[in-house]
């Protein structure tokens, strides 16, 4: 992993500005069909269900950003609630929810900027993107656009899923894209409980698949002038509706700088 380059305030501004612009001409010039109908009668068969909760203790995160996350979850999910997915159209994460601004109702939440957690307007909203890539890892869709987490800021306690597999999120050039390659129509379920931000991806056909994502190699570096980094590979198995195991596909590899100090066995 190459030592990270440190630029300026105003380069950071003016390259994010450009793919920002870079952005909105591929959304609005370009020949991808976009998802963007939506439909309140649920499609029929459930293809996967996760959730996560809202509130976690984190020794680095004061409690008000959390409380305001939930805000910011709650108006997010109304936008991307009920989406349709057709054949041959693509899901946009920020395309769907928008430059999230207070005028909209955000709050200041939860962000990392360089390994460093702050408060920025419409914090939190990588809650979301985290869940819904999970979930599309056990389904046909195809995940076009995903970005992997740079910075491991927080401990495997209580994880419930392998680490890196996420998807981090950033208007409107970081975004999470979604291709429905299939011959069947795929709706997203997307709310908030007391406790939880709950997702699930339906289908108007039934799934002939299941699938098993888990962690292949992970292994831990000291990286001079960075730090430690942990490293990691994703794969998934796909099964038929006989439980056999009919493939063993590579997902992706993550390599992130660790903001705490990993637990490291001693030798004898």
């Amino acid at each position: 992993m190459k030592t990270s380059i440190q630029r300026s305030k105003l380069r950071l501004l003016l390259g994010k500005f450009y793919y920002q612009i870079k952005r909105y001409l591929e959304w609005y010039l370009s020949t991808t069909k976009w998802a963007s109908m939506y439909k309140d009668k649920l499609l029929k068969y459930s293809v996967f269900q996760h959730k996560t909760p809202l509130l976690r203790k984190l020794s680095q995160v004061e409690m008000w950003m959390q409380y305001n996350k939930i805000t910011n979850l709650e108006i997010a999910t109304k936008r991307l609630n009920k989406i349709i997915i057709k054949p041959g159209e693509t899901f946009s994460y920020w395309r769907l929810i928008g430059r999230p601004t207070r005028t909209k109702g955000y709050l200041e939440g939860m962000v990392l900027y360089n390994g460093k957690v702050e408060s920025g307007v419409g914090g939190g909203l990588c809650q979301l993107s985290n869940l819904i890539y999970w979930m599309t890892l056990h389904t046909p869709l195809t995940v076009t656009e995903r970005y992997r987490h740079s910075y491991d800021v927080f401990p495997d306690s209580n994880r419930t899923v392998p680490f890196g597999s996420g998807a981090t999120c950033a208007y409107n050039y970081i975004d999470l894209q979604i291709y429905n390659g299939t011959k069947q129509t795929y709706q997203l379920l997307v709310y908030l409980t007391d406790d939880y931000l709950v997702g699930e991806w339906r289908s108007d056909n039934e799934p002939c698949h299941t699938y098993e994502v888990y962690q292949g190699d992970h292994w831990i570096t000291h990286e001079p002038g960075i730090g430690y980094v942990r490293h990691n590979t994703i794969y998934r198995k796909v099964y038929n509706l006989k439980g056999e195991d009919i493939d063993d596909e590579f997902v992706t590899e993550n390599h992130a700088i660790m903001m705490y100090q990993p637990y490291l066995e001693q030798g004898d």
